[in-house]
């Protein structure tokens, strides 16, 4: 489809810029599979929307703080490295110096003058070595630090949390915890699965005492997410590639949740995205184990095999993530349901409110 027919109107007053002052204060739009009547909800309202005995599949990866503000070591000049992915443990060979253990990352980076290769930034306890190119363009750095403190943690300790260009301001102490969902466990991601945000565990608690069973899948979000479209037809987009993870026991829960008859839940696009990533081409319904990288593009017109509901924030205009929700819940449906959450000042992107859709027939 052409990605001008996923575009709608949004004033910028719109974007959430902090989060509601509890994860289940936002607002809930429910979106029916065979009617027209939007209904105003709330995410506290989840534990009953959701029916019962289902399966609710989260995604469990973790937010790294991934922003280092430093300075150069030789000019004190400011610059801002930004770890995209991680490479490889390396010794790196320091000349004049003992040689230094450390993680090599791809990164971003941004000085008011050129960056050197072969020069340090330092950024409180963390030295970044700038070693050269790396792959898609993107710097190569060796990240170690001062003290004999584990890499990882001085990066935990030195890194800003990574908020979204839509977000204009700083990140500030709150987003340390609510740019995380209760249930991240895997280190990797560089953006929020966002829908996941609205969950407490006092909702995952009442989803549990109605037999709602609960799966994790890991699915790193990447840089990609923000990646605007450039192209007009959404067939040649360059879908970016994210790192995934479908455990045996996810496996094996939703081969119970479809013996007993119940849907499959997911919490956010990303979930969606792993899942049918490894859908099983013999058994509808159901997923193989996997670990590897996904590049799946959904819009209209993708026949889904294992998501049944969704539970998704609102997407921007005129990007894959809103595609593949209007692919989910039908197109003008979707669309309609943007307009009439734009008329009733529902809050927008990653600290906004939500959407729940059942799959269109």
């Amino acid at each position: 489809m052409r990605i001008e027919a996923f575009d709608y109107d949004l004033p910028p007053d719109r974007i959430a810029q902090y989060p509601t002052p509890e994860r289940e204060q936002a607002r809930l739009l429910v979106v029916p599979p065979d009617s027209d009547a939007l209904e105003n909800r709330g995410v506290a309202e989840l534990a009953e929307l959701i029916p019962e005995g289902a399966l609710v599949v989260v995604n469990d990866t973790r937010v790294i703080p991934a922003r280092l503000l430093g300075v150069k070591a030789d000019t004190g000049g400011k610059v801002e490295i930004f770890l995209v992915r991680f490479v490889e443990a390396r010794t790196l060979e320091i000349p004049g110096g003992d040689p230094r253990e450390a993680e090599v990352w791809l990164a971003l980076g941004k000085a008011s003058k050129p960056l050197r290769f072969g020069s340090d930034v330092i950024a409180g306890n963390v030295i970044i070595r700038l070693l050269g190119r790396g792959e898609d363009g993107l710097l190569e750095v060796g990240v170690s630090t001062m003290a004999p403190a584990p890499i990882r943690s001085a990066i935990e300790a030195e890194g800003h949390v990574p908020l979204p260009p839509y977000i204009k301001r700083g990140d500030e102490p709150l987003d340390q915890e609510r740019y995380q969902t209760v249930f991240a466990r895997v280190p990797g991601a560089l953006a929020a699965p966002t829908a996941g945000l609205h969950l407490s565990r006092a909702l995952l608690g009442r989803l549990a005492v109605r037999g709602c069973e609960l799966a994790s899948v890991t699915l790193h979000v990447g840089l990609g997410t923000f990646q605007p479209v450039q192209v007009e037809d959404l067939d040649q987009h360059p879908m970016h590639s994210e790192t995934f993870e479908i455990s045996r026991t996810t496996a094996s829960a939703i081969a119970r949740a479809r013996e007993r008859g119940k849907p499959v839940v997911a919490i956010g696009t990303t979930v969606v995205r792993a899942l049918e990533s490894a859908a099983s081409p013999d058994r509808d319904g159901h997923v193989i184990p996997t670990h590897g990288e996904t590049r799946l593009l959904i819009q209209p017109g993708y026949q889904f095999r294992v998501v049944d509901m969704l539970v998704t924030n609102f997407h921007l205009p005129r990007s894959t993530l809103l595609a593949l929700v209007c692919a989910f819940g039908g197109y003008e449906r979707v669309l309609a349901a943007y307009r009439h959450a734009v008329r009733e000042d529902y809050r927008f992107f990653s600290y906004g409110d939500a959407m729940l859709l059942t799959r269109a027939t």
